[in-house]
């Protein structure tokens, strides 16, 4: 049995903690949910929709109780923690407006005169592997529309939000799902591996790092079994000579500070035309200084710490390495404390393709910085990486935007704004960042069996 614990990383304090589950705790659950799927796939959507309206209530009335815990576990300030479960209080709504929508049956009229149509029916349990960057709005955005489908889920959360999880299940609790609908397990990663193979369990989803990614997609697929993976960026924000540089500038900051950089979608290579190099720099960095580092809880503080000493560790050693490499640190970057979670943010300039700060994702709050000689160069640096998540490109002339979008590889372009988020929109990378698609209509169907029903 492993003894899971809360840490809050930025006092070190150790909340409390938790067993995982024994094997047959494990075998009892997924029974549970088995039986709660038998009774979910039938029940009809106003009551689905009904409960997760709930769902949403419960997430409002607690939201100040629910941030506390996301703040105390991983670190981010308590302003950014309201946001998210404002943000899955919202998915929940959407999803029990669209849902009976997004899973109509779609008639076909055939050449022959005959008919056919395609319904989507719910696959069962589906196992979701989540983080911690985002421990309650990363689990809704899986969970809203795949419980709206009709499927039941279990979520096997990372280890240092063990708080996070069961609160999210009492979410579901409290407003009303029948029981096993959605469970959460306290449980290992090779334990997660044993899941996947069980029979009961029909798909994984997995928002994380690229191998995490790779070890559940290995795993699914010897089982035969669906997978979605949403893993790493190293998003591009391109701004180009025509752009609003004030507007670019201070939203870059944003962009790349957003969950003290701990975001898959956050910004991280900055690209310039070399016309606005210099007066963008200069706002970026001024931007940066003006950010206060504090106690998560305070309402002035921008931002607090990472998620996990070890994690600052790392983050060190890859601007270490980028500077024996030959990069320059414009900004910070400073050691942190052995055992700290605390992090001094960083700007890197003049990096070489051999430093890591080139070629792997910087998941903290470090910029790195590039200038280009004209867009197409921009482009090219852009794609120039393994991963392809988001990107955002900066231009007052917008039909030379819309046409450059399309030239970079990414599961999204945002035209002068930073990469979000949003029910409304499907989301998702190539490459290395992943395959496969959350929220939107696209989401909802990648749970479902779609079924060819020919009319003879």
């Amino acid at each position: 049995m492993t003894v899971i614990k809360s840490i809050n990383p930025y006092s070190g304090e150790l909340l409390k903690e938790f067993n995982s589950l024994t094997e047959k705790e494990i075998q009892a659950k997924l029974s549970t949910g088995s039986v709660a799927f038998s009774i979910w796939k039938e029940t009809a959507f106003e009551k689905r929709a009904e409960l997760m309206n709930n769902a949403a209530k419960v997430l409002k009335e607690n939201r100040e109780k629910y941030a506390r815990i996301i703040s105390l576990e991983m670190g981010k300030v308590l302003k950014e923690s309201l946001s998210e479960v404002d943000k899955c209080a919202w998915a929940c709504e959407y999803y029990a407006e669209k849902a009976s929508e997004f899973l109509q049956a779609e008639a076909i009229d055939l050449p022959d005169g005959k008919k056919a149509k395609v319904i989507h029916q719910p696959l069962g349990i589906i196992l979701a592997v989540m983080p911690w960057n985002f421990p309650f709005w990363q689990v809704f955005r899986f969970a809203a529309p795949t419980l709206m489908a009709g499927n039941v889920g279990i979520l096997k959360h990372a280890s240092n939000v063990p708080q996070c999880s069961l609160a999210i299940e009492e979410v579901f609790t409290l407003a009303g799902f029948p029981t096993g609908t959605f469970q959460s397990f306290l449980i290992d990663s090779k334990t997660t591996t044993s899941l996947i193979e069980d029979d009961r369990i029909k798909a994984v989803t997995l928002t994380g790092s690229e191998k995490a990614g790779a070890s559940v997609a290995a795993a699914a697929g010897k089982n035969i079994k669906k997978s979605l993976l949403e893993l790493g960026g190293s998003d591009p924000f391109i701004v180009l000579k025509d752009a609003d540089i004030r507007k670019a500038a201070e939203t870059a900051v944003k962009a790349r500070m957003i969950n003290f950089g701990q975001s898959c979608i956050a910004a991280k290579r900055f690209i310039i035309e070399e016309e606005v190099y210099e007066e963008f720099l200069s706002l970026f960095v001024e931007h940066f200084r003006n950010l206060k580092q504090g106690d998560p809880m305070e309402e002035d503080s921008d931002f607090a710490c990472m998620a996990r000493p070890d994690l600052a560790e790392e983050l060190y050693n890859q601007i270490d390495k980028s500077v024996k490499a030959g990069a320059t640190v414009l900004y910070g970057g400073d050691k942190p404390e052995e055992g700290s979670a605390l992090f001094q943010p960083a700007i890197l300039t003049d990096i070489p393709t051999s430093a890591p700060g080139y070629y792997e994702e910087l998941f903290g709050p470090v910029a790195t910085i590039f200038k280009v000689k004209n867009a197409e160069d921009a482009i090219a640096l852009a794609n120039d990486s393994e991963f392809g998540l988001g990107a955002s490109i900066w231009s007052e002339d917008k039909e030379k935007a819309e046409n450059l979008a399309s030239k970079i590889e990414s599961g999204a372009v945002f035209i002068n704004a930073m990469v979000a988020s949003n029910p409304h929109l499907p989301f998702g990378g190539v490459k290395k960042s992943g395959f496969g698609r959350e929220l939107s209509r696209y989401g909802i169907l990648e749970f479902v069996n779609s079924k060819t029903v020919y009319l003879g």
